[in-house]
């Protein structure tokens, strides 16, 4: 039985449990995702062209799936352990593939936001969730439609006409089971015309000896002069898996800065599509590996310029050490009718050992002549002459190793637009190279006073 087929099988024999335990909107789709994998297999290694993961061996494990929405304790509070600066968030918790409630969230929330579990908007307000949940995500993508046919939770932000939120969004994604899990994350963004909000995600697992698989689709829904600055960082055990996707549609005038960071992982499938729809959208895409042992990572851009006057900037970067692999692929699509179009991409990497492998394709598809666009792509290793300088002025060698690897990153640090937010990557990204760890979250007393016992 390939991986696909069983939990094909799952929802053949669960059908009326995953419904039972969901809301109607999610329940929907369901038909027509089983529907659209009827035939398909999921993507194997070298599907795109070159070497990338293989999405048929990451879902190949034996997962179990919590259909019966069994209540799993967690230590939702041993994920907030660390020394670097807090960030004051309004915070929102998934336990595995459930929402975990928060005392006083909705409280602190301002009027015309909402941060809730998908299921019980769904509930609340059917209609809304109805009309943008599956709208940007493709049931002919395989991985989709199975995330959409098992999925029963997942998180639903929404920020009304107008609205701009002065403190940040924070969704902290937490595996704890004691079997190997597969949990169907589902997110829903949407940000109506002039509103404005910051939404971080990190992704922590506690037990690091269980294999668990992360199944993710993001939509984000970006009205008229809309802007989101959203970030996601991983650090996940060597034995999870994550396989992520982003799907962004922007109206004219919107902007959104986006950034993922993975400063630990198993291994780790991200994709973004992002489409600009309207004149003078901007996005700012920008992407942080460090990957060491065995890891490997993964990110595959597909940016649509389709109307005129729209700016994007794409810049990833990699620092491998050990055995890791990391793959980028980035395309970038200029339309007929998307005259004026500002578009670059840039994608530099860093092999901090004689044993990791890079894998790279940026691409450029263009169709008309009134553009500014360029892309690129470098692999190198350490500056053997800046290594040697420092070395003579008394540096060890391993700190000036370190030193070299925390300046590649600069300036995609720089790119976050959260500014309490870059002070906290350069700690976190300063202690995974030093080999300290890089635990991200606030402490676990703040954690503790707003967590529902």
């Amino acid at each position: 039985m390939d991986s696909l087929s069983q939990y094909l099988e799952l929802y053949r024999l669960n059908r009326e449990a995953l419904d039972a335990h969901s809301a109607a909107p999610l329940n929907a789709l369901r038909p027509a995702a089983f529907e659209a994998l009827a035939g398909v297999r999921l993507p194997e290694r070298g599907d795109e062209g070159y070497e990338r993961t293989s999405v048929q061996d990451m879902f190949a494990a034996d997962y179990g799936v919590n259909i019966n929405r069994v209540n799993i304790p967690a230590d939702v509070a041993a994920s907030f352990k660390c020394d670097v600066p807090n960030l004051s968030t309004l915070l929102g918790v998934v336990v595995n593939d459930a929402f975990h409630p928060l005392r006083q969230l909705d409280e602190r929330l301002p009027q015309g936001v909402t941060f809730k579990s998908l299921r019980q908007a769904a509930v609340d307000n059917p209609e809304l969730v109805s009309a943008h949940y599956g709208s940007l995500a493709p049931l002919t993508d395989p991985a989709v439609a199975l995330n959409t046919l098992l999925a029963q939770d997942g998180v639903f932000i929404h920020v009304e006409r107008g609205v701009k939120l002065d403190r940040p969004l924070q969704l902290v994604n937490i595996f704890s089971a004691p079997t190997s899990l597969l949990a169907p994350r589902r997110v829903l963004v949407v940000l109506e015309d002039g509103a404005s909000a910051q939404l971080l995600v990190c992704d922590h697992t506690q037990d690091n000896s269980t294999q668990y698989l992360a199944s993710e689709v993001v939509e984000v829904s970006l009205g008229r002069d809309a802007s989101l600055d959203y970030n996601h960082i991983e650090e996940s055990s060597p034995l999870t898996t994550r396989h992520s996707q982003l799907y962004v549609a922007q109206n004219a005038g919107s902007r959104l800065s986006a950034g993922s960071i993975t400063l630990t992982c198993g291994s780790t499938r991200n994709n973004f599509s992002i489409d600009l729809h309207g004149e003078h959208a901007e996005c700012t895409l920008s992407g942080m590996v460090i990957a060491s042992g065995s890891q490997h990572a993964d990110n595959n851009v597909v940016l649509r310029h389709l109307a005129p006057r729209c700016h994007s900037n794409q810049l990833f970067k990699y620092v491998l050490d050990g055995e890791a692999t990391g793959a980028f692929g980035g395309r970038i699509l200029v339309t007929p009718g998307a005259q004026y179009t500002d578009a670059y991409q840039t994608n530099r990497n860093l092999l901090a050992s004689t044993s990791a492998r890079m894998h790279t394709k940026p691409q450029l598809e263009i169709y008309n002549d009134d553009v500014k666009c360029s892309h690129g792509a470098t692999t190198g290793q350490l500056d053997a002459e800046a290594l040697f300088y420092m070395r003579t002025r008394g540096i060890p060698e391993a700190e000036a190793r370190n030193m070299l690897m925390q300046a590649f990153m600069a300036d995609v640090i720089d790119n976050v637009g959260m500014e309490s937010l870059r002070d906290r990557l350069r700690h976190l990204v300063e202690k995974r190279f030093n080999g300290t760890g890089a635990l991200c979250g606030d402490c676990a007393a703040s954690c503790r006073e707003h967590v529902e016992k």
